[in-house]
């Protein structure tokens, strides 16, 4: 039997709002108890035991979008890779995008990625399959034996569904089936420039993509979604008027959800100045009245999951005339400590920061972990919330290096995780 006590935590369960300083045992890759009474008859014999110092002892991370280079470009980044770097995150779980080549859009690549996730990843892999086939926006998939497959949901990555009739069928069958249809919420034809639509877009010299690209697709969204019911998610939200457009839909009650990747929470479009490419994202970075609209709706309710949109890209597509580069950033490493910010910020209580990346993001795609609860597999972080320390891109685990916090100083990182009761990172050590 193999066993691990964890001592003198600070122990949080996001999801009952348990916050207590204690004890947790892991037995045979569950939890087999926790509390501020366990061990006081002693610890257990051939435990390993990890003190904790106070620090927080929390359910893994959930990351729901995560783009890899498997199968098709694994030059970019292969599913070990990226699970090497989701580990050095706390993360414990990530949900992958089927933008690859080819696209995850039948049985055979859904099970392909699940078999290549047992065999060479550390953390648990979960399949996003695609919502139309090829990622064409004209036919859908099949949903009934794709999620037989595994796959935990659809959608077509970066690509919006524009067609809406395509989109009013794939809610209505979803619907049937209890599946969830996440939405990358952009039309396609207002969406053609690099970077939010602005007055500094004017003064760089570059092309702008409007806010109302994505309200004008949510809002047609949420019209279907009322005639035909379904669970609908936007993959990311990043202005102020999508922002209340969702808090209007979820107080008429549609099953409506969505998300925010850290960078947007953290970065506005003035970081673009510099002609980063590492800062052009999509959807785009919007301006600081943005960005405050995000974080406080993320405090209240409205937005419900944080993600890291994790998408290595090639130097060689990045090292381009901003308009010219392509979209993305890497952002598994980061995940925790840009979130962790608004926590030291005094903009959400660590608890509802938490709850973003564990209990929420499980709930919504049914996976029945981000808790910390006896019985369930045992996958945990441990973080320091307080130590400070600077991000150096040749430190990072991703073989890609495109993140827009290079050089940054945080505050606060994962310094152990574990996963199925399994070590797969303790922060300063290889593994």
């Amino acid at each position: 039997m193999s066993r691990t006590a964890f001592i003198n935590a600070r122990l949080i369960d996001p999801a009952s709002g348990f916050e207590e300083r204690g004890n947790l045992l892991v037995e045979n890759g569950l939890i087999a108890d926790l509390g501020p009474a366990l061990f006081n008859d002693g610890l257990p014999d051939g435990a390993e035991v990890v003190d904790c110092n106070g620090r927080v002892l929390a359910p893994g991370l959930i990351d729901c979008r995560v783009f890899t280079g498997e199968p098709g470009a694994e030059h970019r980044e292969t599913l070990a890779l990226a699970s090497k770097a989701a580990a050095a995150g706390g993360v414990t779980t990530m949900i992958v995008m089927p933008n690859t080549n080819p696209v995850i859009d039948d049985v055979a690549l859904v099970d392909f990625i699940e078999r290549r996730a047992r065999d060479t990843a550390v953390v648990h892999v979960h399949t996003m399959a695609a919502l139309t086939k090829g990622l064409e926006g004209r036919e859908m998939t099949e949903f009934g034996l794709l999620l037989e497959a595994g796959a935990v949901g659809f959608t077509d990555g970066v690509k919006a569904v524009a067609n809406a009739q395509v989109m009013r069928r794939a809610l209505s069958y979803a619907g049937h089936l209890g599946a969830l249809i996440v939405q990358h919420a952009e039309e396609p034809t207002l969406a053609t420039g690099v970077m939010n639509e602005s007055e500094l877009a004017g003064r760089l010299g570059l092309a702008g993509i409007p806010a109302i690209a994505e309200t004008i697709m949510i809002e047609r969204d949420l019209r279907l979604l009322e005639t035909t019911g379904g669970r609908y998610h936007v993959a990311q939200v990043s202005c102020e008027a999508s922002v209340e457009i969702i808090r209007k839909a979820k107080t008429r009650g549609l099953p409506v959800t969505c998300g925010v990747s850290a960078a947007h929470l953290q970065l506005n479009e003035n970081d673009v100045q510099s002609y980063r490419t590492f800062f052009k994202l999509s959807p785009p970075l919007r301006a600081e009245q943005d960005r405050r609209a995000l974080v406080e709706g993320l405090a209240d309710g409205t937005i419900d999951v944080i993600v890291s949109s994790h998408d290595p890209r090639d130097p060689d597509v990045k090292r381009r005339p901003f308009a010219e580069a392509d979209f993305g950033a890497i952002g598994l490493e980061t995940l925790l400590p840009a979130a962790l910010a608004l926590v030291h910020n005094g903009d959400l209580p660590l608890g509802r920061m938490l709850a973003a990346l564990t209990c929420l993001p499980s709930d919504l795609l049914g996976l029945g972990r981000g808790r910390l609860v006896t019985g369930l597999p045992a996958d945990l972080v441990l973080i320091d919330t307080e130590v400070p320390w600077r991000l150096e891109a040749a430190n990072l685990k991703s073989i890609s290096k495109n993140t827009p916090f290079e050089d940054r100083l945080f505050q606060g990182r994962a310094i152990r995780t574990m996963v199925g009761g399994r070590t797969v990172y303790v922060q300063g050590e290889e593994r």
